[in-house]
């Protein structure tokens, strides 16, 4: 292989580095130094550093650990210039550099999604440092100016700093406190991605992105069942992503969808880490809806769905999370399990609870065609097109509002 080719290897495997090791790396340094902003800056030194020398020397045995021990060296520079850290800088020289692993990962997380930081702050900021997307990456997924991304991740590193949220492996008894925003920031993370257009690659990401967290999430508390559980949910509705659009982008119901295009092994595996999360006997919203996703995903059909079984489903999730949503989501349950005219009853029950919920008129209009009353069912869905904002919602819905005027 000639010079540029070595270059060009060694650039993509400190990509992949990068992408994979990020939070383990970033969560080491971090934990030594206690300052995000120097261990980002000694590792980007110590990538730049790599870049010249591997390409002639080799790549190390341990690129990762290469990498982070690099940066302790070159963090540790940075103090000794600086007059105010010349102090920490000696007690730095003397300690061997920190070795990244499974708890530095979990710190880096759980820093990323911590409570105190406002939700939009999380979400860049799990993407950056635990997800390892570059600001460009985390700026086109969310359709935003690469400035504006910037910004928002400066404020989100800037309040880490100014509100003192540390970097140390979170002890167990922490875990009822912080889980739940975990679980609820990596969901986020994956619906950006999962909601949008089937022809936007970057949004496309953001999903990919939300079930690798969450199965790293998982490999590091195996005796958390709702870590689990999330894992699962999100796989199971990933290994279906590739029939919910058609070649233009648009929404395929589940209805329609080519069940041949699910990815059968994937739902194997997630069906897996499901029975596994079960058998810690902990139940909880997770799970449950990971068992919804799962009957779905098991049936050969949609007209073999087992709609009885996911309706109970619902009871037991509403039991845990008393939602509006998880009531809506019965009902839809109910037309199939029962029929559309107490489906309708229970939809209609919800109407002062969900009165701006797209999906609630969605679902209404649906449940009238069905009863056979188009006029009424094309007035709930043009109210829900004027209430949904998701792009692909809203196309889905402009064809609804087509087929109910005919």
């Amino acid at each position: 292989m000639n010079q540029d080719g070595v270059v060009n290897e060694v650039a993509a495997l400190t990509e992949r580095i990068w992408r994979t090791d990020a939070a383990s790396m970033l969560g080491a340094l971090s934990r030594r130094l206690g300052d995000f902003d120097r261990a980002e800056e000694a590792l980007s030194e110590a990538v730049a550093e790599a870049l010249k020398r591997w390409p002639a020397e080799g790549v190390p045995a341990s690129p990762t650990g290469w990498l982070v021990t690099t940066g302790w060296r070159k963090a540790i520079d940075r103090l000794r210039r600086d007059a105010a850290g010349h102090e920490k800088a000696v007690r730095a020289a003397s300690e061997p550099p920190p070795e990244p692993g499974a708890d530095d990962r979990l710190a880096m997380i759980f820093a990323c999604c911590h409570p105190d930081l406002p939700e939009p702050a999380q979400i860049a900021l799990t993407l950056y440092a635990a997800g390892g997307l570059t600001t460009a990456e985390i700026a086109a997924a969310f359709l935003v100016p690469l400035p504006t991304m910037a910004q928002r991740l400066s404020r989100a590193k800037r309040l880490l700093r100014e509100r003192g949220i540390g970097f140390a492996p979170p002890q167990p008894h922490e875990y009822a406190d912080r889980l739940q925003a975990v679980l609820a920031v990596l969901y986020l993370v994956f619906n950006e991605g999962y909601l949008s257009s089937g022809n936007s690659a970057q949004r496309r990401e953001l999903a990919r992105e939300g079930v690798e967290l969450a199965r790293q999430l998982a490999d590091s508390l195996p005796r958390e069942p709702e870590v689990a559980g999330l894992a699962a949910l999100l796989e199971l509705q990933q290994a279906r992503v590739a029939a919910r659009f058609d070649a233009q982008g648009r929404i395929v119901v589940l209805e329609q969808q080519d069940r041949r295009l699910w990815d059968g092994p994937a739902i194997q595996r997630a069906l897996l880490r499901l029975r596994e999360a079960v058998r810690l006997g902990r139940p909880g919203p997770c799970q449950t809806r990971a068992g919804i996703a799962a009957i779905h995903a098991v049936a050969s059909s949609f007209g073999d769905t087992d709609w009885a079984g996911i309706r109970a489903m619902y009871d037991r999730l509403y039991a845990l999370d008393p939602s509006p949503v998880v009531l809506l989501n019965r009902a839809v349950a109910t037309r199939y399990a029962v029929g559309p005219a107490p489906a309708l009853d229970e939809v209609e029950a919800l109407e002062n609870e969900l009165p701006g919920y797209h999906l609630w008129h969605a679902a209404r209009a649906e449940l009238l065609a069905a009863l056979d009353r188009p006029g009424d069912a094309l007035a709930s869905a043009e109210r829900a097109l004027e209430l949904a904002s998701n792009p692909a919602e809203r196309e889905l819905m402009t064809r609804r509002v087509a087929e109910f005027s005919r």
